[in-house]
């Protein structure tokens, strides 16, 4: 099992940053990798995915989720294996530290070298700081989910 953490502080308001990353949809414009995101229920999405050169399609479930404060996460069918969680944490009214922490199980040879040498490490950080970038150059989230799923 490989495992990750990565924090970005981001100039945005707890509530925006957090109501950004409940749309699930925008992922590709700030993921690398990310092909598309597909809601297909307010606690349920399906993933298409580039890893190691190879597409990959999964499907998630929301574990536990609470506005302004976390969202976590298990795959629960497809190619990969993974669960996480992101925490938001206020540091003043105008900014945001994202905390991301992933777990996941590599497949296959190239996977398991890529985890080895650290590119999901640097690809998770490219990710973080990309969603700095989207969220801080539009101000506004691109819309809101405000639900609360209790954790199993």
């Amino acid at each position: 099992m490989s495992q990750v953490t990565e924090s970005v502080d981001v100039n945005v308001p707890i509530r925006t940053a957090y109501d950004q990353w409940t749309q699930f949809e925008s992922f590709p414009r700030f993921m690398e990798g990310v092909q598309s995101v597909t809601q297909v229920t307010d606690t349920r999405n399906h993933w298409v995915v580039e890893v190691g050169g190879a597409t990959r399609e999964f499907d998630t479930e929301i574990t536990e989720q609470h506005p302004e404060e976390r969202i976590a996460w298990t795959t629960v069918d497809g190619d990969v294996k993974q669960a996480g969680v992101v925490t938001f944490h206020k540091l003043d009214d105008a900014s945001t530290r994202v905390t991301i922490q992933m777990d996941w199980d590599p497949q296959g040879l190239v996977e398991k070298a890529g985890a080895a040498v650290g590119v999901d490490d640097r690809r998770v950080k490219g990710d973080a700081q990309r969603f700095k970038e989207f969220i801080e150059a539009r101000g506004t989230e691109t819309g809101a989910w405000r639900g609360d799923v209790p954790r199993a």
